[in-house]
């Protein structure tokens, strides 16, 4: 067998490479063209030279003399005199408790990575049962990590959760040099997101970085929860962003994005709605793979020590996940290597799977009706 492999002629070996080539392409290719090829060149006008300005003058005082306008728990003091690396805004529902005291004990209890100050709070609107909101006061009241804004935590309302949580990170965070907006359901892999912050290639301000997706079309169908009038949103595409699940802004940003909140349509998506306030402050979204979006990345110790994000993270798989990434045990560059070719094929499995199964149950109701 040895031998007969060692006698392959020229074309049969170029043969073997161009399969081999072709295999990393196609697992590899999408996010490589994603990542370097999906930008345009940002544009500065004056109108953005004036959201800048007004950025950097803004006084937050009149919101922190009358906070009970815009919050029920607020956190007030809990980043004064502190110079925060990153801010980390969990986005979780009201009656979920169980899930941000798992979050507690992994990701979330981190507090410094190579010696840069960590932040992490829950970030809820209200709920709609009485019972909830006084289990919510106890858990605040012992653990000092959650916001609570004036609006229904409901999926209409993840827009108006964005804008209350933008606006508390100035308000009372605005030493905060990165704000990571996270939902509940992630694994957060935060030393290797936070050395990925630190060597940045480009300076530490316009930072909007994420997942980025491309060229998606506004739902124009009336009898959606999601459609979107043309009166509201008139252009063929919304502009890039990045998925909502994960992402991060610089504070000055954050700012930019405050003095534009007004004069953006609110009935888009969450995550298209922060889009749509980055390109009127002439800001194109950063791409990185490493953050999954949507997408469940299947467990590889490896490979979770070089992504930045999984979502739908179980709750048995998270503490075993956050262990193991914290063992102190290096990954080589081959078993690196091995870690996201075996969790990247898994993970397309999967998501062939969800959309066979997406597909029967679709003509299943379509049968139906």
């Amino acid at each position: 067998m040895q031998v007969t492999f060692c006698r392959l002629r020229t074309h049969q070996w170029c043969f073997i490479l161009f399969n081999v080539i072709l295999f990393h392409a196609l697992l590899f290719g999408a996010d490589f063209v994603e990542e370097y090829f999906l930008h345009s060149l940002p544009y500065i006008d004056m109108k953005v030279l004036e959201i800048k300005d007004k950025a950097r003058k803004l006084n937050m005082e009149p919101l922190r003399s009358n906070l009970s306008k815009c919050y029920v728990l607020s956190q007030p003091e809990i980043c004064k005199g502190k110079n925060i690396f990153l801010l980390s805004l969990i986005f979780s529902s009201p009656g979920n408790g169980t899930r941000r005291d798992l979050i507690r004990k992994t990701w979330g209890n981190v507090t410094s990575v190579q010696g840069h100050p960590i932040l992490t709070l829950f970030a809820l609107g209200m709920p709609v049962l009485v019972p909830t909101q006084k289990e919510i006061d106890k858990e605040s009241h012992k653990n000092n990590d959650i916001i609570e804004g004036i609006f229904l935590d409901s999926s209409e309302n993840q827009t108006l959760k964005i804008i209350a949580m933008t606006q508390w990170a100035v308000t009372f965070c605005p030493n905060a040099l990165f704000i990571l907006k996270v939902d509940e359901e992630m694994f957060v892999n935060l030393p290797s997101l936070v050395d990925y912050l630190l060597n940045l290639k480009e300076h530490l301000e316009d930072i909007y970085v994420g997942r980025v997706i491309h060229q998606v079309t506004p739902n124009r169908d009336p009898r959606s929860q999601e459609f979107v009038p043309l009166s509201e949103y008139p252009e063929k595409y919304y502009p890039d962003y990045c998925s909502g699940e994960a992402f991060i802004i610089s504070q000055d940003v954050a700012r930019m994005m405050y003095v534009v909140f007004k004069e953006v349509p609110i009935m888009v998506p969450a995550d298209v709605f922060v889009g749509i306030c980055a390109k009127s402050i002439g800001l194109i979204p950063i791409h990185s793979s490493r953050f999954s979006g949507k997408r469940h990345i299947r467990y590889n110790r490896c490979c979770y020590k070089f992504i930045f994000t999984s979502s739908e993270t179980a709750d048995a798989e998270m503490p075993l996940a956050w262990k193991e990434i914290n063992d102190g045990k290096e990954c080589t560059l081959f078993e690196t290597y091995y870690g996201l070719i075996s969790c990247k094929l898994l993970t397309y499995i999967d998501s062939f799977k969800h959309f066979h199964m997406d597909t029967i149950k679709n003509n299943v109701m379509y049968l139906a009706d």
